[in-house]
């Protein structure tokens, strides 16, 4: 029996297959690999997992992972559905203002995210715009509560699903809606068998970039958050604190420990993804 042989092919007859192939190699490993690789050494090697453990196995800590985790989430499923309705917006309709719109939905983009903060955190607060007039009629109060953080993170996550999902929508043949009308379909039933299920892919690719950026999200929280230990305290301020405390070792576990549940979080949604294009090819 003969011996199987490996070899790698350049995907097209373009030349440069081999420089290109080593300088992403190259940037890969120092921008990605490397660091997360440094990471993991110094915490299971250099500190220990049962050292990592005691770090993490606080009340403070598992309070701060699960406010991060939990309005990560909140805020990207509010994105997903939102955004997948402003994408469609956007591509089907002429409105007045559309292109000013359209650019307002990169502004968190160009935007400073501590700047961002501020802005939200000036708006939102007691004595600000929208505040002011949410306590007054609802007794609701936004700034310095995890209200406040799910509106900086649907901030920062917005064009992630709206840029992700709009190409899609522009690919879609509306003679395709037409055809499914005219077999007896109603709107309902063309938008949940029809259109729905081809933007399910990209829908979930905004997601997960939105959950993404949300879950490591810094500057644009700390400010409307409030930061009260056990209450608005985010789990990447509190590896800051470690860092100013010069523990070292604390901030690597509290990092280690939201690396492996964003990593078990993408996970899922790949796998959701890898469905989602199943079904509809068996469709």
């Amino acid at each position: 029996m003969a011996a199987r042989t490996f070899s790698v092919r350049a995907p097209t007859p373009m030349p440069g297959w081999g420089l290109s192939f080593g300088i992403m190699l190259t940037m890969l490993s120092v921008v990605v690999l490397i660091p997360m690789a440094v990471l993991l050494w110094r915490g299971f090697v250099g500190f220990g997992a049962a050292g990592m453990w005691e770090v993490v196995n606080r009340p403070r800590v598992w309070n701060a992972l699960e406010l991060s985790f939990r309005a990560a989430l909140i805020a990207s499923l509010f994105n997903l559905v939102f955004g997948v309705l402003l994408a469609w917006v956007l591509v089907r309709y002429r409105f007045p203002g559309k292109r000013i719109v359209d650019a307002a939905v990169d502004l968190p983009f160009a935007l400073p995210t501590a700047v961002a903060g501020i802005a939200l955190t000036a708006i939102y607060a007691p004595n600000g715009m929208f505040g002011s007039a949410l306590m007054q009629s609802f007794g609701l109060r936004v700034a310095y509560t995890e209200i406040g953080i799910w509106i900086a993170l649907i901030f920062v996550g917005l064009p992630f699903v709206v840029r992700t999902v709009q190409p899609v929508i522009e690919e879609i043949d509306r003679e395709t809606e037409e055809a499914s009308a005219t077999l007896g379909a109603s709107r309902l039933r063309t938008l949940t068998h029809v259109i729905l299920p081809m933007l399910a892919p990209a829908a979930l690719t905004g997601f997960a970039l939105a959950l993404a950026r949300s879950v490591g999200e810094y500057g644009s929280v700390i400010f409307i958050a409030g930061n009260l230990p056990n209450v608005t305290e985010i789990a990447p301020l509190l590896i800051v604190i470690r860092l100013e405390e010069f523990d070292y070792d604390g901030a690597v576990a509290i990092a280690i420990a939201m690396l492996v549940i964003s990593f078990a979080l993408l996970l899922a949604i790949n796998l959701i993804q890898i469905w989602s294009r199943r079904r509809m090819g068996a469709a």
